[in-house]
């Protein structure tokens, strides 16, 4: 019996058979799928894009973006969802896929849930204060690189720290960034630059992946280690939309490893328009001030004490005459109080004056001793007394004493 010739069809034709197959297939249509997100990407045009997976397989899926506003939860991955679709085919690659329509959250995946745990208890600690946050050096002289030496992150550092600040050296640590031996050797490029403080700042991390992935930067050892490093440190894992444990407890999280260089490096390209802008101002300014002086160092140049010192000393010597007459006439004044003052003084002590009044014809008596004779009783007759007038003085010897006619009454009437 001769075999009938088949009809040889193109790849396109089978892709487009089977997706005819399964997607006539009234049972894939309306299909809940339970899985675990992993390496879930949200593009700029809204579509999102994932893989479900469970213990044992994997699917890849899509949601559109008209499907995508419904969600009321951000997915991530290690998050556990319900998601309603229908199975497809894309047939440009011969590949199936889900289309999810609806999705929601079935429980926390286990790493999704150690995760939390993690972060929740390291946040307690104050592991993630943003009081002790570093400020990343301005100028760095060197910059610590933990990653991959093959990979592309460290590349994309080299590359951007070469074109923005070539002055900087890049000291690349090598380390296994995924899978069981990774950890030992994270926390063996944090230990070498804390400890030789070789550098100046350090950036830990690599490219994207799944949560598995990057695991290794939600170790516990590694988060406490990139807080405790005595140097500041960028850690850089992962995607904009990848956050890990390491990104909370760093000094600053960039969004991406070519990110972190330049989050840690200047731009040349601006420090020189700053330099030069500075520059600029400073000539300005310098000139302002050159040119202030010099119309300071004119006016002083053409003034009349440069210019005609001898009038300046004269219009000096004239202030200095006006300045002396006005001091005499002053003190002519304060003279002539002080001898009206005097007069006045001179007045009230000659009124006082005992000596004034013996000028009006009064006298003083004095007994031997110098004393004042105030009473006929102070002498004896044969005694010598002085009396004294205006003009000189009386010695006579006393012959008798009489009493007054008033006193001498008075005694009388005592005498009653």
């Amino acid at each position: 019996m001769e075999q009938t010739e088949r009809e040889v069809i193109s790849v396109t034709e089978l892709n487009l058979y089977i997706k005819d197959k399964i997607e006539s297939d009234f049972l894939l249509r309306g299909i809940l799928v339970r899985g675990e997100i992993s390496n879930f990407k949200r593009y700029s045009s809204g579509h999102c894009y994932f893989t479900l997976k469970d213990e044992a397989c994997a699917v890849r899926a899509v949601m559109f973006k008209f499907d995508a506003l419904s969600l009321n939860f951000q997915p991530t991955d290690g998050m556990k969802v319900i998601a309603l679709g229908r199975a497809g085919v894309y047939e440009r690659d011969g590949q199936y896929q889900l289309y999810v329509s609806q999705m929601r959250q079935d429980g926390l995946g286990s790493l999704y849930e150690a995760y939390e745990n993690l972060k929740a208890k390291l946040n307690a600690e104050g592991l993630f204060d943003e009081n002790k946050k570093r400020p990343i050096p301005e100028f760095p002289n060197r910059i610590g690189v933990i990653t991959s030496p093959t990979g592309a992150a460290v590349r994309d550092i080299i590359n951007i720290t070469g074109r923005r600040y070539p002055s900087a050296e890049v000291v690349v640590y090598p380390a296994i960034v995924q899978g069981s031996e990774s950890v030992p050797t994270l926390l063996a490029g944090l230990n070498y630059f804390g400890y030789t403080k070789l550098t100046d700042v350090i950036i830990i991390g690599r490219g994207g992946g799944s949560i598995e992935d990057l695991w290794s930067f939600n170790d516990e050892r590694v988060v406490r280690a990139v807080a405790a490093s005595p140097v500041p440190v960028i850690s850089a894992v992962g995607h904009e939309t990848d956050f890990t444990l390491c990104d909370f407890a760093a000094d600053l999280r960039a969004p991406t490893p070519s990110a972190a260089a330049e989050c840690a490096t200047p731009d040349r390209e601006q420090l020189t328009e700053r330099i030069a802008q500075t520059k600029s101002r400073l000539t300005v300014l310098t000139e302002k001030e050159i040119s202030a002086r010099k119309d300071k160092l004119k006016r002083l140049s053409s003034s009349r004490v440069l210019t005609d010192p001898q009038n300046f000393i004269l219009d000096r010597k004239v202030a200095l005459d006006i300045i002396t007459e006005k001091l005499t006439d002053k003190l002519k004044i304060q003279i002539q109080n002080k001898k009206t003052e005097l007069k006045e003084h001179t007045a009230t002590l000659n009124a006082l004056n005992p000596l004034s009044v013996l000028s009006r014809g009064y006298s003083a008596a004095f007994d031997e001793n110098g004393n004042v004779i105030k009473s006929i009783n102070q002498i004896k007759n044969g005694e010598k007394i002085s009396t004294k007038v205006s003009d000189g003085t009386i010695i006579s010897t006393v012959m008798s004493t009489e009493m007054n006619e008033v006193k001498k009454h008075g005694k009388e009437k005592n005498e009653f």
